[in-house]
């Protein structure tokens, strides 16, 4: 798969976006809402434009589990589905509430996978007017790296995004030009993510054995997509920047940090020693489930998850042993508030071409009768 990501627009353009801002055109003229319903989470993100960008003016994010047990199953459980349409009937309200006029609503790997997902889109539209898409592992991986465009480092030729979500794991292979623009190479889904893997080798009670067999499963995946992109190579030579996307490594962060509650504007963005990642990810792995819940970033909703979430960032360490990596609490839903952005410009720009085509009509004035 090769596809670009649009590049940051100039300074240059300052002048052109604030114009638009004041004539309410293209991007300007609307609110934007961004639901990302992955296998753990609920998100969303209200915003509108702001200079290159944009301002978030409300977001939300609850953890529903909705993939609890699909791994065993195959199917949706009517707690899991109760539990994510009352997350998602609290994002209408706020989109409602805020003035939403483009809203896009995704949902990722697990209703890819369920038997009964269909059902379950059906009853989101019925009861909470909102119309899921399931876009697919391609789409995903893209629109997670376009998210996480602003924190990419263009002194280096290559970047390595990876997503750890619930039922899958994302590797996204970009290219960085001179003009700051992103091209993606290369991506693959593993099929593998935090509660996958949590509940095929133990969440609660992890064992050495265990923490080694999640660590095995992944490995092979990302083996394969070494040896289709030798981006270890890439990385000995210093020219890669690797990146991080997910509850797992910005929770990993906040514990590097000591932090005694989550703080975004610490996290995002930061810089860390790999290092000292993974010793973080062997010593959370050797713990148990009562001092992963005592740890202030990960909590009871996430202590039964980290450890599987641990063993994909090792995995990946040990094929691509960067020095440092970034972290991004940003992603999906930043890549969808872009895509919108860009369409009502898009909208705007044949409006206006639509106009120019239509030719004068030049009416001769009538006679008057002597």
């Amino acid at each position: 798969m090769t596809a670009s990501i649009n590049p940051r627009r100039g300074k240059g353009n300052q002048r052109r976006y604030r114009n638009r801002n004041r004539s309410g055109d293209g991007r300007w003229s609307h609110i934007y809402g961004a639901v990302d319903l992955g296998t753990n989470n609920c998100r969303l993100l209200v915003a509108k434009p702001n200079g290159k960008s944009f301002r978030v003016v409300d977001s939300f994010s609850r953890i529903v589990r909705l993939g609890e047990g699909v791994s065993l199953t195959g199917r949706l459980s009517d707690d899991a589905i109760e539990r994510t349409i009352e997350a998602l009937a609290i994002c209408a309200e706020k989109m409602r509430r805020c003035g939403v006029t483009r809203m896009r609503c995704v949902a990722t790997e697990v209703c890819r996978k369920a038997d009964n997902s269909e059902a379950f889109l059906t009853r989101v539209r019925e009861e909470c007017g909102i119309d899921l898409v399931i876009i697919s592992t391609g789409e995903e991986a893209a629109l997670a790296a376009d998210g996480c465009t602003p924190l990419l480092d263009y002194r280096n030729q290559n970047a390595l995004v990876f997503d750890i979500g619930g039922g899958s794991t994302e590797l996204i292979w970009l290219g960085l030009g001179r003009k700051k623009q992103s091209e993606v190479l290369g991506w693959t889904s593993i099929p593998y993510g935090v509660v996958t893997l949590s509940e095929r080798h133990g969440g609660v009670v992890v064992t050495e054995g265990g923490y080694s067999n999640m660590i095995a499963d992944v490995s092979s995946y990302i083996d394969a997509f070494e040896e289709k992109h030798s981006i270890a190579s890439a990385i000995r030579d210093g020219k890669v920047q690797m990146l991080g996307t997910s509850g797992t490594v910005t929770t990993l962060a906040g514990v590097h940090f000591g932090l005694p509650r989550y703080n975004r504007r610490r996290v995002d963005g930061a810089w860390l020693n790999a290092g000292a990642l993974i010793s973080i990810c062997r010593r959370l792995a050797k713990s148990d489930y009562e001092e992963r819940v005592a740890e202030p970033c990960i909590g009871e909703e996430r202590a039964d998850l980290v450890v599987s979430g641990c063993a994909i960032v090792e995995a990946m360490h040990a094929r691509w042993p960067v020095k440092k990596l970034r972290v991004a609490d940003r992603g999906l839903r930043e890549g969808l508030l872009h895509g919108m952005m860009r369409v009502a410009d898009d909208d705007q720009k044949a409006t206006v071409e639509s106009v120019k085509m239509v030719p004068d009509v030049t009416l001769e004035t009538p006679k008057v009768a002597p």
